[in-house]
């Protein structure tokens, strides 16, 4: 039966335009040496997450689709019992393709309310989304009539404690689409975890503004951005419907810089990046990491280089007077993905003031590529 089922999940890739080529040993050494051994998963940097919260075991489960669903208010009463991570064609419900909701109550610590908080996820099998007390903490891959799949990437979702009720009752739910084989959430860790990371004062996680391609006005502070499409940050943009796309792709996000940090010296986090770039404020530039070459879109007049830039944590100063008090700011930050996975893929991201974040550093020296 495992030997069937492999042979049907080889067959699916095929069906959905997955590229299959047989290489030698030779070859594939060739490849790793060429990509500097640029290798990575879903979340390669997993030591440096700490379990706080155990989600496997029981949750509720229905077939069926409605957003109502991920209202934590909603009963659930009556819903079925459903082992996680397990395929869903294991708990009773063999054969079915389709949407399906999970949901489970939990409860989080007063302690965890300073940490940057992940939702480990394991498989899902094949898209889905995820929401935390009624609000979207992430996506991968994208439901019908634009279906993608993504059943095999690990998913790890940024969580702002803001959505969060501390001590108190919790509810996640999460939507997922099976096309056909396995669905559900299928294996892997299922927790809740916390990345020992300077948290910034002003967090800008979340729906940021996105677009491929390369243009040197998509830096402006008043560029017209209301058509690109929207994504989440911090995750790679290959879970999010870009699948396979590797060179240059533009985030927005803007904002309002509260009063209370004016007279703060700030940096900007934009946490890790896979490969490269270059970060402005209201239309000026403030930092990058990598050779990203020089010009712009179809006048760039030299290609990038990468090399195990998308290890590097991110934090760039910000000149003081640049940020506009009680008005909308603007980030744009511009990405060059060389290969595999790309984009704003890790946190945090945001505003922190420089004696926060000295004072964080001081006693965290050897993580994250710190000297």
């Amino acid at each position: 039966m495992e030997f069937e089922d492999s042979i049907n999940k080889l067959e699916y890739m095929k069906s959905k335009n997955y590229f299959f080529i047989q290489i030698s040993v030779s070859v594939i050494f060739s490849v790793l040496l060429f990509a500097g051994c640029h290798i990575r998963s879903g979340s390669d940097e997993n030591n440096e997450f700490k379990t706080k919260v155990d989600l496997k075991g029981q949750w509720k489960f229905s077939i069926g689709d409605n957003l109502k669903w991920a209202k934590p208010e909603y009963n659930d009463e009556t819903w079925e019992n459903i082992k996680v991570p397990s395929p869903w064609e294991n708990e009773g419900f063999n054969g079915y393709d389709g949407f399906a909701w999970y949901r489970k109550h939990f409860k989080v610590s007063e302690d965890l309310k300073d940490k940057s908080i992940y939702f480990s996820l394991g498989t899902i099998d094949d898209a889905d989304e995820v929401y935390v007390n009624g609000n979207m903490i992430g996506l991968s891959g994208s439901f019908p009539p634009n279906f993608k799949s993504e059943y095999a990437v690990p998913r790890m979702y940024p969580c702002p404690a803001q959505f969060l009720n501390f001590n108190t009752d919790n509810v996640i739910a999460v939507r997922v689409y099976d096309d056909q084989l396995e669905g559900g959430i299928t294996s892997g860790d299922i927790s809740i975890k916390i990345m020992d990371v300077p948290l910034p004062e002003l967090n800008l996680e979340g729906i940021w503004k996105f677009s491929l391609g390369d243009s040197v006005v998509y830096k402006q502070i008043n560029f017209p951005d209301k058509d690109w499409k929207n994504l989440f940050v911090p995750g790679y943009w290959e879970n999010q419907g870009y699948n396979d796309y590797d060179g240059f792709a533009w985030y927005r996000k803007t904002f309002i810089f509260p009063d209370y940090l004016k007279d703060k010296k700030l940096l900007f986090l934009a946490g890790k990046i896979d490969d490269l770039d270059q970060v402005y404020i209201n239309g000026v530039f403030i930092g990058s990491t990598g050779n990203m070459g020089t010009g712009y879109g179809s006048e760039l007049k030299s290609k990038p280089k990468f090399d195990q830039e998308y290890r590097k944590f991110r934090a760039y100063n910000i000149p003081d007077s640049l940020l506009i008090p009680g008005k909308l700011n603007t980030v744009a930050v511009r990405v060059y993905d060389g290969y595999l996975n790309g984009g704003m893929y890790q946190g945090p991201v945001g505003l922190i003031p420089l004696e926060k974040y000295t004072k964080f550093w001081r006693g965290h020296k050897n993580i994250f590529g710190a000297k």
